[in-house]
């Protein structure tokens, strides 16, 4: 018989397979040898596989997902202004076109299921969570529907202070110990998203039948923006976490065409760009600078001795040095004071 769920915590069927792990006294971990070898050399031991997921209904307005809108109110007679030098705008979801409310319902989805995956590691008693991969897909049988799901290895420090909120990272195994052997350490792990929409006007749709080799400068600037665009959603998500910096995992675009809903009519088109980044946040390690290291130097041998012999190989050699000479006689009758 199956547990109501009211969405709070984690899902019963994760919180029983946590209690069975718990129970056995065994982990799992994806890790291979060399990645469980690298965890243990930086202090960490895995305390078993975690994941999130969360299924989303994603919401339609006719055939366009997200509600694809370029926003161009000339778009039903745009495409023959024959002559025209002004081009059509791109629609950006981080400027407030309506494909920022699929963003954001991407976004909230995403989160929820990184949340999950950090309240397993939590159960767990892990301090973070490395090699989790984050993806996204159709869910079987329902067209409008997607699965977002995230899976990884949670990790503990050895000792007995935990950390207050579990780290979430991309790395792999030998790249988090890198990533601590060299002052650094993870935050969290991030998705920044863009979605734009640009109407095909006279200029783009002329560049594309040209005969000669051309840019379709109006496809370039779409492209563009929307990359940009995504970037600064990462960009601003690790400043709100307190991250020194991002390090890459995966940047992805889709490009694709649509009917242009602001024509009225089938034959205009509109081409929408999606830019995803994924990428772990990090920090730089805040420590006190270490006192300077002192150089004890410590005398072997009878130092006079050796510095008599020093002056007798000067005196004898017919191309001694003077200035040698009378250093080495100042520093014999120092010695002898």
């Amino acid at each position: 018989m199956s547990v109501p769920w009211n969405g709070q915590g984690l899902p019963p069927t994760a919180a029983g397979r946590l209690a069975s792990a718990e129970r056995s006294g065994t982990w799992t971990s994806a890790l291979s040898t060399g990645e469980f070898a690298a965890v243990r050399s930086v202090g960490f031991e895995p305390v078993g596989q975690v994941m999130g997921s969360a299924v989303f209904r994603i919401g339609r307005s006719g055939r366009f997902w997200g509600y694809h809108d370029c926003q161009f109110p000339g778009a039903a007679r745009y495409r023959y202004s024959f002559g025209s030098t002004s081009g059509a705008p791109v629609a950006l979801s981080g400027n407030g076109a309506p494909s920022q409310q699929l963003v954001g319902v991407f976004d909230q989805a995403r989160r929820t299921a990184l949340g999950r995956m950090t309240a397993e590691c939590r159960a767990l008693g892990g301090d973070g969570v490395v090699a989790a991969e984050l993806t996204m897909a159709p869910f079987t049988g329902q067209v409008n529907c997607l699965e977002f799901k995230v899976i990884g290895t949670a990790v503990r420090a050895r000792g007995t202070e935990r950390a207050v909120q579990p780290f979430t990272s991309h790395l792999d195994g030998e790249g988090f110990a890198k990533l601590l052997g060299s002052g650094w350490v993870p935050v969290e792990l991030l998705v920044g998203m863009s979605i734009g929409v640009r109407h095909d006007d006279y200029r783009t749709t002329s560049q594309t039948y040209s005969w000669s080799n051309v840019e379709v400068t109006g496809w370039t600037d779409l492209v563009s923006e929307v990359r940009s665009d995504a970037r600064r959603q990462l960009r601003a998500q690790s400043a709100g976490r307190g991250g020194d910096g991002i390090i890459m995992a995966d940047s992805r675009l889709r490009v694709w065409a649509e009917s242009c809903i602001q024509s009225g009519n089938s034959e205009q088109e509109d081409h929408v760009a999606e830019a995803t980044m994924v990428g772990t946040t990090v920090a730089r390690f805040r420590l006190r600078k270490p006192p300077p290291r002192t150089l004890s130097v410590m005398p072997l041998g009878d130092r006079g001795a050796r510095l008599r012999k020093r002056l007798a190989a000067v005196e004898s050699s017919p191309y001694g040095d003077r200035m040698e000479y009378r250093r080495l006689v100042e520093e014999i009758s120092e010695l002898n004071e």
